[in-house]
């Protein structure tokens, strides 16, 4: 039924549990074949838990959290996103070394070689997605702002400290995974190892898998210095989502359908000799 139908919009509720989604993405990945620029524009909004909190510090209401978004969505200025974002995905080509670290213990490093990047700037024009090369270049997010790659697995290694967090349900403190050739090799932890134990090994091959580096670039989705909270899947300046599992959307090589997106706002990252954010601010 949606053979010729070239642009669908996604509004808030939909999700990969529905019929009618899963056709769509079996409509744009025919499309990664027939370059007929198919796409479908995405309006998460409020709904699929869009809107993350930062442990100790309450979400705002709903009102507010509607309005940041519309705010970000009318006066973002996309010709300068989209430039702020080529120049990245430029840096991150051939064999650049990707370096992030924390103060909590965070130290990662991977290459991206030439893995496509994902541009999340907001285009949403048939010429664009006719370009695309992976499933999320035909999937635009708006609010726009983040960039994605899967970074070579076997470049991955290191360690990522995660802040407060829930696993298995439960909550684990003081978490560290240290990876190897892209892999989870040790998982040490204040409290609640068990816990992170269990859901890496309920997912197999999936759920020790480094997945995707992600960074927000839209200064309008920043997360607040007063009362904050990371707006819109961690699309605002500075905030990096370091994922596991499931890279196939992206074009890496895992499968196995489990995805846990981990956001952290206090991150250094540098790409060669270049810093672009330092301690979860974009560096000018």
């Amino acid at each position: 039924m949606f053979r010729d139908v070239d642009a669908a919009i996604m509004m808030p509720g939909a999700n990969t549990s529905h019929p009618a989604y899963l056709a769509m993405q079996d409509w744009l990945k025919d499309d990664l074949r027939e370059h007929r620029g198919r796409r479908t524009i995405h309006f998460h909004w409020t709904q699929a838990g869009s809107a993350y909190p930062i442990a100790g510090q309450p979400l705002p209401q709903a009102f507010e959290i509607d309005a940041s978004y519309q705010r970000a969505l009318l006066e973002t200025d996309y010709n300068a996103l989209a430039a702020l974002h080529q120049r990245f995905a430029d840096a991150l080509r051939g064999d650049a070394l990707v370096h992030i670290t924390s103060p909590g213990g965070t130290d990662l490093r991977f290459r991206a070689g030439d893995r496509p990047v994902n541009l999340q700037d907001g285009d949403a024009s048939k010429a664009r997605a006719a370009r695309g090369v992976v499933l999320i270049d035909k999937e635009i997010e708006l609010p726009a702002g983040a960039i994605r790659i899967a970074p070579i697995e076997d470049s991955v290694d290191g360690v990522i400290a995660f802040p407060p967090s829930q696993w298995d349900g439960r909550p684990v403190e003081g978490l560290k995974l240290r990876f190897a050739r892209g892999r989870v090799v040790e998982v040490t932890a204040a409290s609640g190892k068990e816990a992170a134990e269990a859901e890496i090994r309920r997912n197999a091959e999936a759920g020790n898998a480094f997945r995707e580096f992600a960074l927000g670039l839209n200064p309008l989705l920043a997360v607040p210095d007063r009362a904050p909270w990371i707006p819109y899947y961690g699309y605002g300046s500075g905030v990096v989502r370091l994922s596991l599992g499931d890279n196939s959307e992206l074009g890496g090589r895992v499968t196995g359908g489990y995805v846990r997106w981990n956001f952290f706002t206090d991150l250094t990252v540098t790409v060669g000799s270049t810093t672009w954010v330092r301690a979860g601010k974009i560096q000018p």
